[in-house]
């Protein structure tokens, strides 16, 4: 890599500093701007973390006429991806975009779409599947080392307070937040779930607000069958207390993988040792948004320098990205109508 991909972050609140903090602590980038509405956050983020302390703007407009920005990291609200990536791209920057991709069909299929005619790359947070043992359990299925699959189950109950809705006022509204436990919180569990397990063909579900005072669900149940014959069940919540770690089950004919938190709890898979557990990372942020780990972040935003460099695909692209916000707004349609929902 001849020099070091510079770097720009639209939006600076709460996940912005783990996108600066991974930028300043590889080689192969450096934060060179950074972008919010208020003005003091992004003079903060780039005291912090920027190679120059006063390179900070209000509109990212104006800080995408720089002709020294590679790569944009999208942090905004989630219902503000499509916009910012758009304009990112038009403006000849590769992006990395948080998740979840957007929050409607529209709007991922206008981003994915102006990337390619940009000629710009597209990268996707999903940290979770940088883990090396989520990375050894897709090996393990996709080589169907558990038989005939018969049950593939994914439950992200976690907790977020009243104060936690409040501390914003996009969070916990269809327009900006586009859903609930679901695509905020439990978006990072279904896209590992698809990514170990494979596609979803269709979906019968519930959900609704139990405990919030919000337009969005904090509580869902979702009975799926997927392409390859299993069945499975997502279990989704903002509203229990105490939040439980997230868990994953892969139950098949001849063996069976259980995961809590990044961690192995049952290993049964025939001619296959159980992964060293010095490669097993907790995801965290089950009961704080603020404990998330930012390992992944790291892996991530190294790989996306690497795919510019060397003309490739990200580790996340934007087409892998959407199916758990495709397969979020089938369960969503379910539960509104009360009926079975096929997946494209």
């Amino acid at each position: 890599m001849s020099r070091k991909h510079r770097w720009a972050i639209v939006g600076c609140g709460v996940i912005a500093p783990t996108h600066a903090k991974a930028i300043a602590a590889i080689e192969e980038a450096e934060l060179v701007a950074a972008c919010d509405i208020e003005a003091e956050k992004a003079e903060q983020l780039m005291q912090k973390y920027g190679t120059d302390k006063d390179s900070w703007y209000t509109d990212f407009h104006e800080m995408l006429k720089r002709d020294d920005i590679d790569i944009v990291s999208v942090c905004v609200p989630s219902g503000l991806h499509a916009e910012v990536t758009e304009a990112a791209a038009k403006a000849g920057k590769h992006v990395f975009c948080e998740k979840p991709l957007d929050i409607s069909k529209e709007k991922m299929d206008s981003m994915i779409a102006v990337c390619h005619e940009a000629g710009v790359k597209l990268g996707c947070v999903f940290q979770m599947r940088s883990n090396p043992i989520n990375q050894k359990v897709r090996q393990v299925l996709q080589e169907g080392k558990l038989g005939r699959m018969v049950l593939q189950d994914c439950y992200v109950k976690y907790n977020r307070s009243a104060e936690y809705y409040k501390s914003a006022g996009w969070r916990g509204t269809w327009e900006m937040d586009g859903g609930g436990c679901l695509m905020n919180q439990g978006v990072h569990g279904l896209d590992l779930l698809l990514w170990m397990a494979g596609d979803v063909e269709s979906v019968v579900a519930q959900a609704d607000h139990l405990v919030h005072d919000i337009e969005v669900e904090d509580t869902a149940v979702a009975i799926l069958k997927f392409k390859n014959g299993a069945f499975g069940v997502i279990e989704g919540a903002t509203s229990v207390t105490p939040g439980q770690k997230a868990r994953f089950e892969f139950l098949g004919g001849a063996g069976s993988i259980l995961l809590e938190d990044g961690k192995v709890t049952n290993w049964v898979v025939p001619d296959v040792p159980e992964p060293d557990a010095n490669q097993e990372e907790s995801s965290g942020g089950h009961a704080d948004n603020r404990a998330i780990s930012d390992t992944g972040h790291l892996a991530l935003v190294r790989d996306m320098c690497y795919a510019v460099s060397e003309d490739r695909e990200p580790y996340v692209t934007g087409e892998s990205a959407r199916k758990a916000v495709d397969l979020i707004l089938a369960i969503y349609e379910s539960a509104r109508t009360g009926k079975r929902v096929v997946l494209g």
